[in-house]
């Protein structure tokens, strides 16, 4: 009875994610992904950690992250 019950906490819960996932999916354009990208790279930025971060070198010219551990 408890392995059911776990399955169904399981099952539901994915079903939330995918129900989340298609939602955010719908909503998302490359111009609000690039923005997000920038945002962490300012936020990267302003660590303390050592790191390389070469702009606009990935797909759709998002930041490269190097030397993260």
């Amino acid at each position: 009875e408890k392995a059911k019950q776990e399955a169904e906490r399981q099952r539901i819960d994915a079903e939330g994610k995918a129900t989340a996932n298609r939602i955010l999916s719908a909503s998302l354009t490359s111009k609000i992904l690039q923005e997000k990208g920038i945002e962490a790279t300012t936020k990267l930025s302003e660590s303390p950690n050592a790191k390389v971060i070469i702009i606009g070198s990935g797909k759709d010219g998002l930041p490269i992250i190097l030397g993260n551990q």
